[in-house]
């Protein structure tokens, strides 16, 4: 990341950041030096949100640097806009708006790039870190975002099923967990029909890929990712506009792996396990088939309406494995269905759960956080939607309504014994770029749900 954190005997002469409002303005300025005053009302500059002017000094310098800021921030995140936005140098919040800490962190995520293939030069910017902030955390929770904008970020040439174990893996030796992942054929064995039936056709084995960490005693928290490598729709191809994304269907898991990651990160005493199905949904003469019917792990049987519906076949799979060791709180990260974002847009991940204290803390954390979720229903009487003529299911039923709903149903189905349960219908993309949040990959939820696991199980 260009934008970094420094403590304040690291930086050289930092200058000032004003954060101004419509109410503090007078106050700032009657503050400022003469000549960066007489520049901003000669600039003609407004304490609006998001409004930036830099502000010279008498000898040629930078004297400072006024922030447009509101009261009480609809996005908290906005000094984000400072990481690509200032000359290099150091800074100093010299007026601090209403939540540091989340000022700082969009700061920090605000300087993310994607440089893998090619470095985009940005200005090294470096901000004091505010007082009463933990700096720890702030660089364990961008540590953690920038993992899984990159994993996101990575072409499927360079990220498929294999390449999203070594992820894992990765994480599970600089942690210390254990991993343990069945492949290929060995998912018959093992008793995985669906993952190893979406993943066939691909030249790049299925996988189910399985980390546990911490005490044996502890609660159990589990995580499952959605890691589809790269979906082409199999048989129900997409058209060539609907592929050009298709880099991001394993969105869930990097938002599950980077959870994980700030769980560890935090040593918090659970015991946690990461499941994450990784298959590319490709096509060839071993290719599932609208219509083929297939037994799942927790024995139901599923008839295929649409092979574009890979992920909840995954997935049910996965969550079964999860759900019979009972843990007290199940987590699944899903880029599932078109139909969330047609119903809340990219930004607004719907949440499915039962559990009303659990959705309540989740809006509660979210709001906090600056990292939102909107409840929706797991409204039973859709369930008939999901009715097959010959099997005990059907993935992807007809008519076009409820989508997102439907898909957290068919879920629900393989979801018994779990103190609780939370479904998470992710885009892990940004369409555009808005402060904090450059266009691409994105963390979603993960920064709600760390702090959600920490006020419940931190020591």
């Amino acid at each position: 990341m260009a934008a970094q954190l420094i403590h304040a005997d690291a930086a050289l002469t930092p200058r000032p950041i004003w954060c101004v409002t419509p109410q503090n303005w007078r106050t700032v300025a009657s503050d400022l030096p003469a000549p960066a005053l007489a520049f901003a009302e000669a600039s003609g500059f407004k304490a609006e949100a998001g409004a930036l002017l830099v502000l010279p000094a008498a000898d040629g310098s930078i004297a400072g640097v006024l922030f447009g800021c509101e009261e009480a921030p609809r996005d908290p995140l906005s000094f984000g806009k400072l990481a690509t936005a200032l000359p290099a140098g150091d800074y100093v919040l010299a007026h601090p708006p209403a939540n540091p800490r989340l000022a700082a962190l969009g700061f920090l995520l605000g300087g993310y790039r994607f440089t893998r293939y090619g470095k985009r030069p940005v200005a090294d910017v470096r901000l004091v870190v505010p007082n009463g902030t933990d700096e720890a955390d702030l660089r364990r929770t961008a540590e953690a975002v920038t993992l899984t904008r990159d994993l996101v970020n990575t072409p499927a040439n360079d990220l498929g099923p294999a390449e999203i174990e070594a992820a894992v893996r990765t994480l599970a030796a600089r942690f210390g967990a254990q991993v343990n992942v069945t492949t290929g054929d060995d998912l018959l064995a093992a008793n995985f029909p669906l993952i190893h039936a979406v993943g066939r056709a691909s030249p790049r084995a299925p996988r189910l890929i399985d980390l546990s960490w911490g005490e044996p005693g502890a609660p159990k928290v589990t995580l499952v990712g959605k890691g589809v490598a790269f979906d082409t729709g199999g048989l129900d191809i997409k058209p060539s506009s609907g592929m050009l994304l298709m880099k991001k269907d394993m969105g869930g898991a990097a938002n599950a792996i980077g959870l994980a990651q700030m769980i560890m990160g935090r040593a918090l005493p659970v015991r946690l396990r990461l499941i994450v199905a990784a298959v590319e949904n490709a096509i060839d003469g071993s290719a599932f088939r609208p219509g083929d019917v297939f037994p799942s792990r927790k024995g139901l049987t599923v008839e295929i309406g649409n092979t574009d519906a890979e992920g909840r076949l995954i997935l049910a799979d996965a969550l079964s494995l999860a759900d019979e060791e009972a843990p007290e709180l199940l987590i699944d990260f899903a880029t599932l269905t078109g139909a969330a974002r047609v119903a809340l847009g990219p930004q607004l991940p719907p949440a499915y759960t039962e559990d009303d204290a659990l959705a309540a803390d989740l809006a509660r954390h979210g709001a906090a956080e600056a990292d939102p979720s909107w409840r929706m229903p797991l409204w039973a009487p859709y369930a008939s939607m999901l009715d097959s003529k010959i099997a005990d299911l059907n993935n992807a039923p007809g008519g076009g309504f409820a989508g997102s709903i439907t898909a957290a149903l068919f879920l629900q189905r393989f979801v018994s014994r779990a103190g609780a349960w939370l479904h998470l219908d992710i885009y892990a993309w940004n369409p555009s770029s808005r402060p904090g949040r450059p266009e691409g990959g994105e963390a979603q939820t993960i920064r709600a749900l760390d702090a959600l696991l920490a006020e419940r199980y931190g020591a």
